[in-house]
């Protein structure tokens, strides 16, 4: 690639964007389409569904969030639905301050930092564009051109609403460059950036005997004051704070409620009124879209305070909890890694899997639900089916709690810890074992954390060792149960064989005797008791199968072994049962004969070729299993 030709490009794609144009002009634009003088809430509201909505088990899924924020898809259709869908009609909810609070690392900046870089780029789409007067400090919307009087006929004619008036800086142009005539003041198209402080505006608490409200609301230029002879004069004031660049776009307040008591009064009048208070002037209007974020112990001595009940007032509060899906919570953690330097070092499967059960226990409250533990409620927020429950159960369960995943391990302790294993000289691969001793040996060092809580983690990282163990051998029997292909589908085949005439009360013929016998309760049992199939509900599951196997048949397609997941898994776990002894012989005997040796390099190169091993932790968990199945 010519680095060169493409930044060339890229300018020259920005300069085709531009537009400048009059009043006149800007008005015959709108009448095409209105779209331009759309309000800020609007705008982000447009942003995000730009780039489509689906729905999944009566459940919104915002694709705009998809590619960073993992698990949040309930915290996010709310915060969606009911505050940007409402707040870019024109409800009352866009006069109020979005607070996002939530626990340490669990997204919040993320999220506020995604939709600034998003309303970047809608700006510069056709639908998205920004028009502003041209040389205005606030980039300020050219409708405010209109006299009030005349406005509901404008409004009429355009199909747009118009809110707002002109900042002390563009009545004096309009006076003294254009004679008072609106129609000849030129509008330009921007560009919405935060890098040129346009249509994104950042505030970030300090000391507060040291930072200025002028931060805020721009301050008085004493360079040209004695030019001007007064601080009321617009020409002798700068339009640079936060709050005038954030105009038209997104003002970002970050930890929110650090912010000494003087930084938030501008608040009030702002977000009621769509206007703020700067100099000796009158108020100054701004249309923005105020979000801001903090903490949970922060905003409980904010609500406890009673002076803050105004503010409390003009605000929504967003919860925005960990995630509570251990495969997404997986993401996360290839996400963090992915951004790393250490692309080199291979993480073995599962070694983040378990990282993310550990992460995910920790942040889950004990159920009421009779029989349910913490290991089922998970895998049943992981989207898992658990036998006797149902829909309605895990719908029970996730209104049971309204703080669940508000405290827990945050996704920042477990990279580090996952970063201290990934760090370590010499080595090429990390595996679950490796990760779950760092998380372990991460709490011994952890200075914040109580005795009981200690205790509680680490049995929560036994658990995990258990649900890895589980899924080791399962990847191993995977692999050995291939090296026994044909057994297995003869088991298959002998299996159908079965249940065809245990379903039909017929008899079944012995291939060896050629006598008729009734069918082998035992050996269906045997695999149906794999995968769960209680006495009861046996018969259930064999007529599904029979089901099945005849709408194959109908469509003249073949029932084969992979047909049937539920079927399949059991197949596996039968025949790995059987093989144990073998596996045993196989994975832990030091000096494997020519036939063992020929075998583990099949299981070896499948490992490999199919389940995303290298050669290092593909041996090692030969070697693992092998320890496990000989306890």
């Amino acid at each position: 690639m010519d680095i060169f030709k493409r930044i060339a490009e890229h300018r020259t794609e920005s300069e085709q964007l531009g537009w400048t144009g009059t009043f006149k002009e800007y008005v015959e634009l709108l009448r095409r389409d209105p779209a331009p003088a759309m309000t800020a809430h609007a705008r982000v509201y447009e942003m995000i569904s730009s780039h489509g909505v689906e729905e999944v088990n009566g459940l919104k899924r915002y694709k705009f969030f998809e590619q960073e924020i993992f698990g949040l898809d309930r915290a996010i259709e709310k915060l969606v639905e009911e505050y940007f869908h409402s707040a870019a009609k024109r409800l009352d909810v866009r006069k109020r301050i979005l607070l996002l609070m939530g626990p340490v690392s669990g997204g919040k900046s993320t999220l506020v930092t995604m939709l600034k870089r998003g309303l970047e780029q809608y700006s510069r789409q056709e639908r998205g564009a920004v028009y502003a007067i041209k040389g205005c400090p606030m980039h300020e919307e050219a409708l405010h051109l209109v006299p009030n009087e005349l406005r509901p006929e404008v409004e009429k004619a355009l199909g747009v609403r118009i809110e707002g008036n002109l900042c002390p800086s563009c009545q004096m142009r309009l006076r003294t460059e254009y004679n008072g005539e609106i129609e000849n003041v030129l509008v330009e198209r921007v560009l919405i950036s935060e890098e040129n402080r346009i249509g994104i505006g950042t505030f970030s608490p300090s000391d507060p005997k040291s930072q200025d409200i002028a931060d805020l609301t721009g301050s008085i230029d004493f360079s040209t004051i004695t030019e001007y002879g007064s601080e009321s004069d617009p020409r002798a004031y700068r339009f640079d704070g936060e709050l005038n660049k954030a105009n038209r776009g997104v003002m970002e307040f970050q930890e929110m409620l650090k912010c000494d008591e003087k930084f938030l009064w501008n608040l009030l009048s702002l977000t009621q009124e769509g206007n703020f208070k700067a100099g000796r002037f009158a108020l100054i209007s701004a249309d923005e879209l105020i979000i801001a974020h903090t903490n949970e112990s922060e905003y409980r001595a904010f609500i406890s305070n009673k002076k803050n009940e105004a503010l409390q007032s003009r605000m929504i509060v967003m919860p925005i909890p960990y995630n509570l899906k251990v495969s997404e919570e997986e993401k996360i953690y290839e996400k963090l890694v992915g951004q790393s330097d250490m692309h080199h070092i291979h993480i073995a499967p599962h070694a983040l899997r378990a990282a993310a059960i550990f992460s995910i226990l920790t942040r889950l409250k004990e159920t009421k639900k009779q029989g349910m533990d913490l290991l089922k409620k998970m895998r049943m927020y992981d989207g898992e089916e658990v036998e006797g429950y149902k829909e309605n159960d895990l719908k029970e369960m996730q209104s049971e709690y309204i703080e669940e995943g508000m405290s827990g391990v945050d996704p920042r302790y477990v990279i580090n810890r996952i970063s201290s294993a990934l760090i370590k000289q010499n080595l090429s691969c990390i595996n679950a074992l490796d990760v779950l001793r760092a998380l372990k040996d991460g709490l011994d060092q952890h200075a914040s954390i109580t005795k009981e809580e200690r205790e509680r983690n680490l049995n929560f990282i036994s658990v995990a060792r258990k649900e890895y163990d589980a899924l080791a051998k399962k990847e191993v029997q995977k692999a050995f149960v291939y090296s026994f292909e044909e057994s297995a589908k003869t088991l298959f085949e002998n299996y159908l064989d079965n249940i065809e005439a245990f379903c039909n009360w017929k008899k079944i013929r012995d291939p060896l005797t050629d006598e008729e016998m009734d069918p082998d309760e035992r050996l269906m049992r045997s695999i149906e008791e794999q995968i769960g199939v209680s006495e009861n509900a046996k018969k259930a599951f064999r007529e599904e199968i029979l089901i099945r196997l005849s709408s194959y048949s109908r469509k003249s397609k073949k029932f084969d072994y992979n047909s049937h997941d539920r079927l399949r898994e059991a197949i596996e776990k039968k025949l790995f049962s059987d093989l144990k002894d073998i596996v045993k012989i196989t994975t832990s005997t030091k000096t494997p004969d020519e036939n063992q040796l020929k075998r583990i390099n099949e299981v070896t190169a499948r490992l490999i070729d199919e389940h995303g091993y290298c050669s290092v932790c593909a041996n090692e968990l030969l070697r693992y299993v092998g320890s496990l199945l000989n306890r």
